[in-house]
């Protein structure tokens, strides 16, 4: 399966990357440390798909990256053969419907 990304999650995280590297400027391997947990989580939806919990949204899916507490929301696209990201966002945050932005 390919992985694509939203615009909305290229966003998230590059907003995640700057948030980070700004909070810790003298030590840039915090930033460094939650985008590779991150990208694991997606190659982990890449390998196992099915294996997450589906949301409230219809077609959504969502991963948590527990040691750093995000959470990956992704639509399986069958007819691409693709995994799409269609949302990164810290779990301390409210709950995410479709209809925010």
């Amino acid at each position: 399966m390919i992985i694509r990304y939203s615009p909305r999650a290229s966003r998230d995280l590059e907003s995640i990357r700057k948030y980070l590297t700004e909070r810790s400027p003298g030590s840039p391997n915090g930033a460094v440390n939650v985008l590779t947990a991150i990208y694991a989580a997606v190659e982990f939806i890449c390998r196992h798909p099915e294996a997450t919990e589906a949301t409230r949204i219809r077609g959504v899916r969502a991963k948590i990256v527990q040691r750093h507490r995000f959470k990956i929301f992704y639509r399986v696209v069958a007819s691409d053969n693709a995994i799409e990201i269609v949302h990164v966002r810290h779990t301390s945050r409210r709950p995410w419907s479709d209809e925010d932005d």
